[in-house]
């Protein structure tokens, strides 16, 4: 794609946002059930994905682990991003690789230390770029990829966060 085409595809919306800030406020959802063993079934809108426990919590390491997921939705968010970002600006990627590792300590997750957080203690992004754009170029469109990727803004800003729950009615729960 061209920066020309890609401002085709976002001039229209940039300014229908623009005239009406609340169209461009959307929900995203995601939907899971539990599934057999100690797993959960995701529907991601392309595919059917099980989530399970990490080897290192016992799991037998068939399943996703969520927390792979997460550094996943990171790499696939910047690599759109910075994607989107070389193309607006004019830069010619031959090619990238992001790559992105975190570190856990499963003795929180465990319950096994009060001290030690359950989640990742550090997340690192790395980025390979082929290409050759000057190095004034290049600082622009990681900094613009860190500023509009989605998830990691949301990394480093979390949002508000909160947990409900309803009790399924009677009826609906299997005998």
């Amino acid at each position: 794609m061209q920066a020309d085409d890609l401002r085709a595809i976002q001039t229209p919306l940039k300014e229908r946002y623009r005239a009406e800030p609340e169209a461009a406020l959307i929900t995203l959802r995601a939907q899971g059930r539990l599934g057999e063993g100690v797993s959960c079934r995701i529907e991601t809108g392309k595919a059917l994905v099980t989530a399970g426990l990490h080897p290192a919590t016992g799991g037998a390491g068939q399943a996703a682990c969520s927390g792979d997921m997460l550094l996943e939705a990171l790499v696939a968010c910047a690599g759109v991003t910075l994607n989107a970002v070389a193309t607006a600006l004019g830069i010619e990627l031959r090619d990238a690789t992001l790559q992105a590792e975190g570190d856990l300590d499963f003795r929180g997750t465990l319950g096994l230390a009060k001290d030690v957080p359950v989640g990742f203690r550090a997340i690192r992004l790395h980025i390979t770029l082929d290409t050759d754009a000057p190095e004034e170029q290049l600082a622009t469109l990681l900094r613009l990829t860190e500023r509009y990727c989605v998830v990691y803004q949301t990394l480093a800003h979390p949002p508000a966060l909160a947990v409900t729950r309803t009790i399924a009615p009677p009826e609906r729960l299997p005998a």
